[in-house]
């Protein structure tokens, strides 16, 4: 069975509590359940991860590395649009890479509509909510 590893960005650990007319009601935990019923109807097996932390999420992506993980679905949030680094280490992986976001990041503040990651991955998908993400996971049958 293949392996999709799923890393969510700064604040995601907030969902439920933060901005619901824009991130929705469900908690990251919410969330990743729904993403493990999607992944077990689908056939793969997910290994999640989350960080508030730059570095931390740059590690993950390097540990991938040397793990047998078929894809990579990526909500790098707000580092989206301000992290080199995180993009410098997606450039490193080998894999299929899907970045997702909640929101339209298109059609919000100016600022949002820059994604430094969305040149070095396989392609986005944002604004459908938690659909973004099964969506993702779709791309990769």
């Amino acid at each position: 069975m293949k392996t999709i590893a799923v890393i969510h960005g700064p604040n995601l650990d907030q969902l439920a509590k933060r901005e619901k007319d824009i991130y929705g009601g469900l908690s990251l935990e919410a969330l990743n359940q729904q993403l493990k019923t999607k992944a077990d109807d689908l056939g793969f097996d997910l290994r999640f991860f989350q960080s508030n932390h730059e570095g931390a999420i740059i590690e993950e992506i390097h540990a991938l590395l040397a793990l047998d993980v078929a894809g990579l679905v990526i909500n790098p949030a707000a580092y989206t649009h301000s992290s080199v680094a995180i993009r410098d280490a997606l450039v490193m992986l080998t894999i299929p890479i899907v970045e997702v976001h909640l929101s339209n990041i298109h059609s919000r503040e100016p600022f949002r509509s820059t994604s430094l990651t969305a040149a070095v991955v396989t392609g986005q998908i944002s604004g459908f909510g938690v659909k973004s993400y099964e969506m993702a996971l779709q791309a990769f049958l």
